[in-house]
């Protein structure tokens, strides 16, 4: 099952000084399920050319739905146009200045192209264009098919045996996940520094409050209080200092996170994206942090009620 990429348009300069914006022709009879929209689109108008943009034209251009732009599709002028003559385009017809009136239906989210990209049916592009040529192709194999025999079946087929490039979805996902991965290497490994810092940083403080308390457990331990329960009563005051610090930690980690994603991310980028919230994984982190900060605070209790009680208090005598 074959799904085209027609136009053979490198890029539409819609105002000076800015990069050209990327033009897709494809088949758009059901835009909701061949783009990822950001929102239900409009209804197409009669007479009237409808395309849907990525949410950069919305940042870039103010192409909000409903809007009108104007495309440069390389359709010829009108006579009366060429000699000077103003005239309004009609519907779904060229302006006199060759540019192509087109109406926004709809915004989809686009990840690839950082300065915008419009999307055209494809029928209506060869319709105002004239251009008949294919630049990428999509093919859905049947169960079973081998997919070299079918890549080699392409280029038998092709005329003059051009040069084919093939790339299959497991292909594609891997490169971008690899290309993913090597742009946020650094901030991983900033990451686990920044993780480790914090365990060592939790772990020297409740030592160093453990240590500064000896006199105080020395007292307890001569009331009768002993030194397992002098463990226990730290590990329970480090629990209840950890959990509060995590909890605070989540809040404020949610709300950087809502910041870059909905204001510093589309600032930068022009695009826009879902936050998803893993629990089980912040669960697990909170639970190493408390993990780590109880059994320093419990060895080291362990170690300053170690000493002999009358030791731990005759500073005070």
């Amino acid at each position: 099952q074959p799904s085209g990429k027609s136009g053979g348009l490198p890029g539409l300069q819609l105002e000076p000084g800015r990069p050209p914006v990327t033009l897709l022709a494809r088949e758009l009879d059901d835009p909701v399920r061949s783009l990822p929209m950001t929102g239900p689109p409009l209804p197409p108008r009669p007479g009237e050319v409808g395309v849907y943009v990525s949410e950069a034209m919305v940042e870039l251009y103010g192409a909000r739905p409903g809007s009108m732009l104007r495309l440069p599709l390389g359709v010829p002028a009108t006579p009366a146009a060429a000699a000077g003559d103003a005239a309004p385009a009609g519907p779904g017809g060229a302006a006199g200045d060759g540019r192509t009136p087109v109406r926004v239906l709809g915004v989809w989210r686009d990840y690839a192209r950082q300065f915008g990209t419009v999307a055209l049916d494809a029928a209506t592009y060869r319709a105002l264009t004239g251009d008949t040529r294919v630049n990428d192709l999509a093919i859905w194999l049947e169960p079973g098919a081998s997919m070299s025999q079918v890549q080699q079946a392409l280029r038998d087929a092709s005329p003059g045996q051009r040069l084919l490039d093939f790339a299959s979805t497991a292909d594609l996902r891997q490169l971008s996940l690899a290309i993913f991965d090597r742009s946020f290497a650094v901030t991983r490994y900033l990451q686990a520094v920044a993780i480790a810092i914090g365990l060592v940083g939790i772990g020297a403080s409740l030592s160093a409050q453990v240590l500064a308390r000896r006199k105080e457990f020395g007292l307890l331990v001569h009331l009768g209080v002993t030194r397992r329960q002098v463990v226990a009563l730290v590990a329970w005051e480090a629990a209840a200092w950890l959990a509060a610090g995590c909890l605070v930690g989540l809040a404020l980690g949610a709300v950087i996170s809502v910041v870059l994603v909905h204001v510093v991310n589309p600032q930068s980028f022009h695009w826009t994206m879902d936050i998803v919230w893993q629990p089980v994984r912040l669960a697990a982190l909170a639970a190493l942090v408390m993990a780590a900060g109880v059994a320093t605070a419990a060895f080291s209790a362990r170690r300053a009620a170690a000493a002999p009680a009358v030791q731990s208090v005759k500073e005070d005598w």
